[in-house]
């Protein structure tokens, strides 16, 4: 019988989704680093790490704007993003 199910997004691959979308978006790349206090070297040494794939899906997550322009591109739907979003603050 065959899977009707979606495969459930990983965290690590909403994260490289992210960071994709704002390396195509110097500007938005810019506001991330700033929020989160990165340099370019930082960054580049913090990738892959958990802490910075929590990062990019928070910020994400708390721009409408951003996040309806990153699922528009990628394919995703907001309920998908917001979904692994959950799942790694389940306190919300």
């Amino acid at each position: 019988m065959p899977r009707t199910e979606k495969a459930e997004l990983s965290v690590a691959r909403l994260a490289d989704i992210c960071l994709s979308f704002l390396a195509e978006n110097p500007e938005e790349l810019l506001g991330f680093m700033q929020y989160a206090g990165l340099d370019p070297a930082t960054l580049r040494a913090s990738v892959g790490s958990p802490a910075l794939e929590r990062g990019l899906i928070d910020y994400v997550a708390a721009n409408e704007s951003l996040l309806l322009a990153l699922c528009a591109n990628s394919g995703l739907t907001p309920e998908d993003f917001m979904r692994v979003w959950h799942r790694i603050n389940p306190a919300g």
